[in-house]
C-alpha cells in the first residue's frame, strides 16, 4: 500500500529549536487523510500540514464520535528510525473504535500511513535522548447530520510533532491529588476506551489541581471513592515491599502501552508483579509503616513520571524525593534504551525505517 505525497512547497523545520521543545504545539510539515464513505476507503494521501475544512453539521462536533492514539517515533542507532509498540497501538485503536461504533481502519493502512509519513519527515525526528516525535493517529465522524446515531462518514488522520518532556518538572517527582467528589469512568462506560470525551471530563478537576500546585489528579474509583485507578495521563505503579502493585484493567482505565512494557519488563526481572485492586488508604498505611518505597505513573507522553507526593482527604505522603527511585530509573533507562537502540528490542517492540 503506496499513498501519493505531496510536499510542502516551505518547511518550517529550520524555524524549530529542538533544544526548547515542549509538548504538543510543535507540528511536523506533513499529514495523512484518509475519508470513509459509502462503506468503503478511499484512497489515502500525505499533505502539507495546515488547517482542514469541517462542516458546522459534523457530527463529532455534536454528539463527539471519535478516537484517537498517542505512540512515539525514536532517533534510533543507524540513522533509523524507530516506531515503538506499533502493532499495540493499532490493536488499541481498533479496540476503542469498537466502543464508539467507528469503521475499522484496515490494519495495513493505520501502519503504512504511520510509517509512510514518519519517513516523509524523518527529518523532524530529535535526535536528544529525552525527545521524541509524537505521533497521533486519530479518526471522527463527518456526517453532515444532527440527530444521534452511528455515522456513515469518517476521517482519518494522522499528525506529527517534535515532543520534549510532558510535564514541566522534567522526570523530576511529581505532586498528585485526589477528588473524590469528581469520577472519570464508571465500568460499562468508555474508560477503556482513548476516546475525547475521556480527557474533556477531567478538565475542570485538572484546573483545579493545578490552581493548587499539582501535576495531575489521581483518580478514585467511581462507586466507593477509595480504589486507585489511574493518573489522568497515565497508569500508576507502587512497590510496596517486593511487590509492584498496579490497578487492574476492569474496564475503567486505559490499557497503557507502556504499561504493558513495565509489566513484561519487571517479570522478566524477576520481581513479583500484582494486577489487583489497591486502596488509597492502603498506600497510606504502607508510607507510614515504611513499606512504600516508590510511585511512578507510566504513559506513551511521559514515559515513566515518579510520584514524589500525593494528597487525599488532608492528608499527604511525601517520599521526600527529588529524583527517580531506584526501579523507576532502571524502567526509564531499559525503556528509553529500547527506544533508541542502546538495548536490546526484547520482543519484537521496535518498527525500524
Amino acid at each position: 500500500m503506496k499513498f501519493s505525497v505531496t510536499k510542502t512547497s516551505s518547511s518550517k523545520l529550520t524555524d524549530i529549536n529542538f533544544e526548547t521543545l515542549k509538548f504538543g504545539d510543535t507540528f511536523a510539515d506533513h499529514m495523512f487523510e484518509v475519508r470513509y464513505k459509502n462503506g468503503a476507503w478511499g484512497d489515502g494521501a500525505i499533505l502539507p500540514y495546515g488547517p482542514i475544512k469541517l462542516d458546522p453539521a459534523f457530527s463529532v462536533l455534536h454528539y463527539g464520535q471519535a478516537v484517537f492514539e498517542g505512540m512515539k517515533a525514536f532517533r534510533y542507532k543507524g540513522n533509523k528510525v524507530n516506531i515503538f509498540r506499533l502493532d499495540m497501538h493499532y490493536k488499541r485503536f481498533i479496540r476503542s473504535c469498537d466502543r464508539m461504533n467507528i469503521a475499522h481502519v484496515p490494519q495495513e493502512m493505520f501502519v503504512e500511513s504511520i510509517k509512510q509519513l514518519v519517513d516523509v519527515d524523518r527529518g523532524w525526528v530529535p535526535a536528544d535522548k529525552y525527545k521524541s516525535l509524537y505521533l497521533r493517529p486519530f479518526i471522527f465522524a463527518s456526517d453532515e447530520f444532527l440527530g444521534v446515531r452511528v455515522a456513515m462518514n469518517y476521517r482519518y488522520m494522522v499528525i506529527t510533532g517534535p515532543v520534549g518532556n510532558y510535564y514541566s518538572e522534567g522526570i523530576k517527582p511529581t505532586k498528585l491529588t485526589t477528588y473524590p467528589q469528581y469520577v472519570r469512568a464508571v465500568k460499562g462506560g468508555t474508560g477503556e476506551a482513548k476516546v475525547p470525551g475521556n480527557y474533556a471530563a477531567t478538565m475542570q478537576p485538572n484546573a483545579l489541581a493545578a490552581k493548587e500546585g499539582y501535576a495531575q489528579v489521581l483518580w478514585l474509583d467511581a462507586f466507593e471513592h477509595k480504589y486507585i485507578e489511574e493518573v489522568g495521563t497515565s497508569n500508576i505503579f507502587f512497590k510496596i515491599g517486593d511487590e509492584l502493585i498496579t490497578p487492574p484493567l476492569e474496564g475503567t482505565i486505559l490499557p497503557g502501552i507502556t504499561r504493558d512494557s513495565v509489566i513484561w519488563l519487571a517479570k522478566k526481572w524477576g520481581m513479583h508483579v500484582v494486577e489487583r485492586k489497591i486502596s488509597i488508604d492502603e498506600v497510606f498505611e504502607a508510607s507510614k509503616a515504611g513499606d512504600l518505597q516508590e510511585i511512578f505513573a507510566t504513559g506513551t507522553a511521559a514515559v515513566i513520571s515518579p510520584v514524589g507526593y500525593i494528597h487525599h482527604d488532608g492528608k499527604a505522603i511525601d517520599l521526600k524525593q527529588d529524583k527517580m527511585g531506584e526501579l523507576s530509573q532502571k524502567l526509564y533507562d531499559t525503556l528509553t534504551g529500547i527506544h533508541h537502540g542502546d538495548v536490546e528490542d526484547p520482543d519484537d517492540w521496535c518498527t525500524l525505517i
